[in-house]
């Protein structure tokens, strides 16, 4: 797999599809703790008619490099990439911490953001006091023990326990050093009052069972949008893998204009 090395990270990336296809490329952002393949289905299905491409973000998948403080160091990351592969334009869909990157990249870049989409994701965390206190404590428990809570909640009820234990396993691949550093820059991360500036078209996507960035967060952040369009699913924080199918045809009538 092709790789670019980015300010002392080495970023695996996949670049697919026709360069003459249908519209502007389509830059798939996973989240945290997770890697490129969240997209498999998604990128299977547009790679035929567009180019189509996805990362794993630094120190995540193949990609390797410390974890960073702020989501904006990765949101350059992202910005390096497609400057490398000289894509001026382009539709982001980022889940959860990279609706994030995606958000700080339209911000900061309005011209290159033709379309949006945010799967399972919002533009500040917000707690109440005991759930942040919550929070704070479980960075103290045993590493494999924060990953396998945090993780096993992703998913709503009745999603195959098997199937949860492997994305559990692969999660805990990715190092502690990261995983720590970019939970916290997750919990200060905050553009709430800045979303109004984002005039692109915006689709978001969200699992009614999200118990990791409730529903509700995400309909505070989608009033303060200008151009949104909300769509909710039977589902929980893992969208991409728990209603693939449903996702990816959400996504292509968003970008194509016939949704």
């Amino acid at each position: 797999m092709p790789q670019l090395e980015v300010d002392g990270a080495a970023l695996t990336y996949d670049d697919e599809g026709p360069r003459d296809g249908d519209g502007v490329p389509l830059v798939f952002v996973h989240g945290w703790t997770a890697n490129r393949h969240r997209w498999d289905h998604q990128v299977a299905h547009f790679s035929d008619s567009r180019r189509v491409i996805r990362l794993d973000l630094r120190g995540h998948g193949e990609s390797s490099g410390a974890g960073v403080r702020t989501i904006a160091e990765l949101a350059k990351d992202v910005l390096a990439l497609l400057d490398h592969l000289k894509v001026e334009r382009f539709v982001l869909v980022g889940h959860s911490m990279g609706g994030m990157i995606s958000q700080t990249i339209a911000l900061s870049h309005p011209e290159r953001v033709e379309r949006m989409v945010l799967v399972n994701s919002i533009s500040r965390m917000t707690y109440s006091r005991g759930r942040g206190l919550l929070m704070a404590a479980s960075t103290l428990a045993p590493f494999k023990l924060f990953i396998a809570a945090n993780i096993q909640r992703a998913f709503a009820p009745g999603y195959p326990r098997e199937e949860i234990q492997e994305y559990v396993r692969a999660s805990g691949d990715t190092p502690r050093e990261v995983v720590m550093t970019l939970y916290g820059a997750m919990r200060a991360f905050d553009v709430l009052d800045r979303v109004g500036e984002i005039r692109t078209p915006t689709l978001m996507v969200h699992g009614y069972h999200d118990i990791q960035l409730p529903v509700s967060q995400m309909l505070r952040m989608a009033k303060a949008y200008p151009d949104a369009v909300v769509r909710i699913l039977d589902a929980g924080h893992e969208l991409p893998v728990e209603k693939p199918e449903e996702l990816t045809a959400a996504v292509d009538g968003f970008v194509t204009g016939r949704a």
